[in-house]
């Protein structure tokens, strides 16, 4: 599915994901609040009535029902949908469970029943996926899969079948959606890929679920957008140094990943950049003028307590890595780990724990951890508690854990952010912030953010130098109020 720069703004107040169990957690505690089962499917019926009615005109629509409470909510859509006028017909792949909400709402519906099969579905218009919900808990196949991809166009009631709100992984088969209704608040699954290209069109629908179920469930999964973390702001008295200093170690091989991520720690805020050449410091001194290139001991750098923030990895060689980096965390500094420290410790994860952020790709990952497999949000909460540091997994559907088990998960970048040099930027990005302040978790939740936003606003076809000056406008909280439709400041 193509890019939307828009997708994220029905979650500005609604970050919180929540897994399918907590999900059902959340079902099982309203009607102590007051909201009856009943009541939240007959509303949930209705959202995604409501949301098909605004974008398609009435057409041979087949309901495709599960046995479940997924398959109940596909009964009050058809009941919903036909009392408009639309020709509706149910297939039910089993009977709901005698005496269960699903089977109450099977028994208002009324109209035509036909076969769970392919030949029905190619047959329809329009196909409503109200099989399996998002805690699928086995592969779809068979017949379900068979009938789901004779469809023409589907709409997807929670989350396509078979696909994994948890992970975003497709078990067994999963067909596409052109749109997704889902109901209270995300899942995972739905911003993680290929999750989210098969949601289609997400809508986030309010059904009356009452607040008091979230604040029960304590989730510590969110969507990364604006309001989970607070960009620095300038006091009136701010100077360079009390917005901080980053030293970037930069290698002799590779000098352009040091020199970017030297440069976007600067456009990121840092008061000061120094590039620690480790050798061939004339090359740096040729780069931006604003960046300090210094060429002493990394023994005497570390004796001014001011260099606090240091950025150990891009194009520095595994083998400086593997000397550097300990000696950095054996000073105690505020240490990014990027590029190089992976394969400097390959297979050694314990040789990263105390730095501040990390952030591999899947195959730096991979490489240190171990391949992540389908649940990546496990993996890597389990690095972020294995070396005591915030680990941000780079990719498409980025991922930022903290050691205390708080997950966002970013979707702010474009797929031409995928350009050499990004991560890079990325890295300093996220010094920058830590020098001005930040929490690790909250800045690298925020350089994520800004780094995909950058990226949008430079355009498709950008390169990476193209990023540095639009970072001026995705760390705008102006521009990220717009962004938004929040309104003026």
């Amino acid at each position: 599915m193509a890019f939307d720069p828009d997708r994220l703004r029905p979650l500005r107040h609604r970050p919180e994901l929540l897994t399918p169990a907590e999900m059902g957690r959340a079902d099982a505690a309203a009607p102590s609040f007051g909201v009856a089962t009943p009541t939240l499917m007959e509303s949930a019926g209705r959202a995604v009535a409501r949301a098909i009615m605004a974008r398609v005109r009435p057409c041979r629509t087949l309901v495709l029902a599960g046995p479940g409470n997924n398959g109940g909510d596909g009964y009050a859509v058809a009941r919903l949908l036909a009392e408009q006028g639309w020709p509706i017909v149910v297939a039910a792949l089993a009977p709901p469970r005698p005496g269960s909400d699903a089977a109450g709402a099977a028994a208002q519906w009324k109209g035509r029943m036909a076969p769970f099969a392919p030949d029905e579905a190619a047959r329809a218009e329009l196909a409503i996926d109200a099989v399996f919900g998002a805690g699928l808990s086995r592969d779809v196949g068979g017949l379900v899969a068979e009938t789901l991809r004779a469809a023409r166009r589907i709409v997807a009631v929670d989350v396509p079948s078979g696909l994994d709100g948890e992970t975003g992984a497709v078990r067994g088969e999963a067909a596409a959606a052109e749109l997704t209704v889902t109901f209270f608040r995300l899942k995972p699954g739905h911003l993680l890929l290929p999750g989210r290209d098969l949601c289609g069109e997400t809508v986030l629908a309010d059904i009356g679920m009452p607040q008091g179920v979230l604040n029960a469930i304590a989730p510590k999964t969110f969507a990364n957008v604006p309001g989970l973390w607070t960009l620095p702001s300038l006091a009136t008295g701010s100077h360079k140094y009390t917005r901080g200093h980053v030293t970037v170690l930069g290698g002799a091989a590779m000098t352009g990943a040091a020199s970017l991520a030297a440069d976007a720690a600067r456009h990121a805020g840092a008061g000061l950049v120094t590039i620690a050449a480790l050798g061939r410091a004339d090359v740096y001194r040729t780069g931006a003028p604003g960046t300090i290139v210094s060429e002493a001991p990394l023994t005497e750098l570390l004796t001014d307590r001011r260099r606090m923030v240091w950025v150990c990895g891009p194009g520095l060689g595994a083998e400086a890595a593997r000397e550097t980096l300990p000696v950095l965390l054996a000073a105690g500094r505020t240490v990014v780990g990027d590029a190089d420290v992976f394969s400097a410790f390959a297979g050694h994860p314990e040789g990263l724990r105390g730095a501040a952020v990390l952030t591999p790709h899947a195959g730096e990952f991979s490489r240190v951890f171990g391949a992540p497999g389908a649940d990546r949000i496990a993996a890597v909460r389990a690095a972020s508690v294995r070396t005591n540091a915030v680990v941000l997994l780079k990719g498409a559907d980025t991922i930022v854990a903290a050691p205390d088990g708080r997950v966002a998960i970013n979707a702010s970048a474009p797929p031409w952010l995928g350009t050499a040099g990004a991560g890079d930027v990325l890295a300093g990005i996220v010094a920058g912030l830590l020098a001005q302040g930040m929490p690790a978790w909250e800045a690298a939740a925020a350089g994520a953010y800004v780094h995909g936003r950058a990226a949008e606003i430079a355009g498709e076809g950008m390169v990476v130098e193209d990023l540095l000056p639009a970072l001026r406008r995705a760390l705008d909280l102006r521009e990220i109020h717009a962004s938004f439709g929040l309104g003026p400041l």
